[in-house]
């Protein structure tokens, strides 16, 4: 079951995302790291409400942020569509013992649905350039790779923006 966060499910998430990018090191892909998800950001995800987390057997094991803000790293790209009327996803996360059961798909489905029901026009993100299996997971549901931005805070490699258009 997918859910709007409350506010105890910032720590939740928190640990989901710790967890995620420990295993994601341990894989060689440094796209997440001790700044990176943080406390601040998940809060600021609460208090805009739109932060969701998904729910297995009243456990929180996933959780992903829907979002109609545009982040300023994102003014430069060249999005297919025009931008009043996007939605954002940041920050999906599955817990890896729960990982590879269709919980990712479960909430990009979510997040897919909550747009056209609600007349977005796409469904933005950017994700590691350096992180095979989300790139091909994304390109899979049809979105486009447009172009890279950086965070040097978490990599010195791009990540990939991309876009579906509804």
């Amino acid at each position: 079951m997918i859910r709007k966060a409350i506010l105890s499910d910032i720590d939740k998430a928190l640990l989901i995302t710790k967890a995620c990018a420990r295993e994601m090191i341990h894989n060689h892909i440094y796209q997440w790291n001790d700044a990176y998800p943080n406390k601040k950001a998940f809060e600021t995800d609460f208090n805009r409400d739109e932060f969701y987390v998904l729910e297995h057997n009243n456990t929180v094991i996933g959780c992903i942020t829907i979002s109609t803000f545009m982040d300023a790293e994102y003014h430069d790209v060249p999005w297919l569509t025009p931008n009043d009327n996007n939605l954002y996803v940041h920050r999906l996360a599955v817990h890896p013992e729960h990982q590879n059961k269709g919980y990712a798909n479960e909430l990009m489905q979510y997040a897919e649905t909550f747009a056209r029901k609600n007349n977005f026009n796409s469904v933005r993100l950017d994700t590691f350039s350096q992180n095979q299996k989300n790139l091909s997971f994304y390109e899979k549901r049809g979105y486009k790779r447009l172009s890279e931005i950086y965070f040097e805070r978490q990599s010195a490699y791009p990540f990939y923006c991309y876009e579906l258009v509804l």
